[in-house]
């Protein structure tokens, strides 16, 4: 079996305090990834932004029992620091450092042998041959090791911990395990819900379950929808792990699919009230309000309805302005303008700020259906059709899950609904829908 490298390092899109960007999954993939292959090793990227930044017990057995370990410094992420300086503790050698040259740090890494990598202004990698070389050359290098640790080359008597033999074939066992289950939720979440469920009670007891498998679970079963299930096994989560903020947004968003707004709202507004406004919440609180909106309104409730559409308007919107990068928040409240009467004056100052939000992520990451769909929604917003139904080719090659192009169809047929009472043509809108709701049953 190759020996484990543990890599530390950021997920997704991150911005350092000057406002650069840096695409870290770009990083991983075209760099570390295949370095770390390279020198006949097997990578384990570090999950603790899937499970919210709680460093748990499987955490530290990687950072402990790993034979080497690689850590990306770009834009001092606190829990890559945090650890690193676990790492820096208990291991003397066989550390790597490496960071995105050019950005700011917070201290200067070159006592440590730190190893830079180019990046071009959208954050992605530059000269990527020559990064894979050094830092595969750095690996070979560590297996005649020489001490990188700082506490263990400032402390010439520091005690040096033995690893017993056993712990790292539990370790090593252990991995096993969760790769094992990993593959086999990805191979369920292509059949159903049961096959899901049978998982689960294949896993037994989650207390002890590595957290990354549970939350991938969790996960798997809102992708086929099953709401009762995402909540059931919160319910079973330790403590700590169902309080994440990742976790109650899917509770909130599960207990709104399940027609429960008023639980969802409850949760979602405590998240916001504990850790503030953010895109994410934002968002599932802006549906939840969206969802009440419909509801009061198909009852003839008007006041009420309209009192939850100025609540899902403001809501979308603050959470669009917390991050102009996330533009999901930001099309849910330029459609949602629309519905306005009058139609709201600032849907036409907002338009182009949310189109060059969804272009710029499309221009500087691997694109996903959420953005295509969304660029599918301002093109039908700023009558576009050609460029719709560009938009609506892209989109469904994008689909991962059926409820995805579901949640776009809902939209549009608002826009249609609205249009129609105003006397606009939308036949070629109409068309649009019916090809999402055909992608979305297949």
């Amino acid at each position: 079996m190759k020996p484990y490298c543990f890599i530390l390092m950021p997920f997704g899109t991150k911005t350092d305090e000057g406002g650069k960007t840096v695409e870290f999954d770009e990083i991983y993939k075209k760099i570390i990834n295949p370095a770390v292959v390279n020198a006949g090793l097997t990578p384990i990227r570090a999950d603790e932004e899937i499970v919210g930044g709680i460093i748990h017990k499987p955490m530290f057995e990687r950072l402990m029992l790993c034979d080497y370990a690689i850590a990306d410094l770009t834009t001092a992420n606190a829990n890559v620091f945090y650890e690193l300086g676990v790492r820096h503790g208990i291991r003397p050698h066989s550390t790597i450092l490496t960071f995105a040259e050019g950005m700011r740090l917070p201290f200067d890494v070159a006592p440590l042998r730190g190893l830079p990598y180019k990046i071009d202004e959208n954050g992605l990698p530059l000269d990527i041959d020559d990064a894979i070389a050094n830092i595969t050359k750095r690996l070979d290098d560590c297996r005649t090791p020489i001490d990188d640790s700082p506490v263990y080359q400032l402390i010439s008597d520091m005690p040096r911990m033995e690893i017993a033999s056993l712990k790292t074939d539990t370790f090593r066992d252990s991995i096993e395990y969760s790769n094992l289950y990993k593959e086999k939720l990805e191979s369920a979440r292509k059949i159903d819900k049961k096959a899901i469920s049978s998982i689960e009670a294949e896993l037994g007891s989650i207390i002890d379950v590595d957290p990354a498998i549970i939350i991938d679970l969790f996960l798997s079963y809102r992708s086929v929808e099953d709401w009762t299930s995402m909540i059931n096994l919160a319910n079973k989560m330790t403590p700590i792990l169902a309080q994440v903020v990742l976790v109650q947004e899917q509770i909130g968003f599960a207990y709104n699919r399940l027609g429960n707004h008023e639980k969802a709202e409850s949760i979602l507004s405590e998240v916001i009230k504990k850790y503030g406004i953010s895109s994410e919440t934002n968002g599932i609180l802006g549906r939840v309000y969206k969802d009440l909106w419909k509801k009061h309104e198909e009852k003839g409730e008007n006041v009420r309805a309209r009192g939850f559409l100025k609540k899902s308007i403001k809501c979308y919107l603050e959470g669009f302005q917390s991050d102009w990068r996330d533009a999901y928040p930001g099309i849910n409240a330029v459609t949602l303008m629309e519905m306005t009467e009058p139609l709201d004056k600032r849907q036409s100052k907002l338009l182009p700020v949310v189109l060059y939000s969804v272009e710029r992520r499309i221009s500087t990451k691997h694109s996903d259906y959420w953005d295509h769909a969304t660029l599918l929604e301002l093109n039908i917003l700023s009558n576009d059709s050609e460029n719709a139904i560009n938009s609506l080719e892209n989109a469904v090659t994008f689909i991962r899950e059926k409820w995805e192009p579901k949640t776009t169809a809902n939209n549009i047929k608002l826009i249609i609904e609205v249009r129609q009472k105003r006397g606009y043509k939308t036949k070629w809108i109409e068309d649009i829908y019916n090809e999402l709701i055909k992608a979305g049953e297949n």
